[in-house]
């Protein structure tokens, strides 16, 4: 697991030996401190509560992770291994006299833009595909009103 499960079942901690592991490009540029702050930005992003979507923990810890690694580069400056002003996405052109370059990272949806800056958002956008759609979840149903 990516993470540790704390003494309050259903929840995951973050582990910075773990992700600096996982990360280790992130983690030369980002210490501790920062990095269990991305880590609690993430938690509010992805439910980390017993109540959480995601209930298999070994998962949820893996997407905490992704997000934190995402948090990470997004704030971290370009010469230190972030997006900074870095550019995102496939090349889609280039050109040599007076240097050119088009990316592109396909269609995104308004809601997908800001994790498509990042491969570790992207990766988080797509393991979570399975969250963004309809869901049925069985119950009893509601009695038939009858009138008067």
């Amino acid at each position: 697991m990516s993470g540790s499960v704390t003494s309050q079942p259903g929840v995951v901690t973050f582990d910075y030996s773990t992700w600096s592991a996982l990360y280790p490009a992130l983690a030369s540029s980002t210490n501790q401190t920062q990095a269990s702050d991305f880590f609690d930005q993430a938690g509010d992003i992805l439910n980390n509560t017993p109540r959480s979507p995601v209930q298999n923990l070994g998962r949820r810890a893996r997407l905490l992770n992704l997000l934190t690694a995402h948090i990470a580069q997004l704030n971290l400056p370009a010469d230190a291994g972030g997006n900074g002003a870095g550019a995102v996405g496939r090349v889609a052109s280039a050109s040599e006299g007076s240097t050119s370059v088009s990316l592109d990272m396909g269609p995104a949806s308004q809601s997908s833009a800001w994790f498509m800056q990042t491969q570790y958002g992207a990766t988080f956008w797509q393991m979570t595909a399975y969250l963004r759609q309809m869901r049925f979840v069985p119950g009893r149903s509601p009695r038939a009103r009858i009138w008067p």
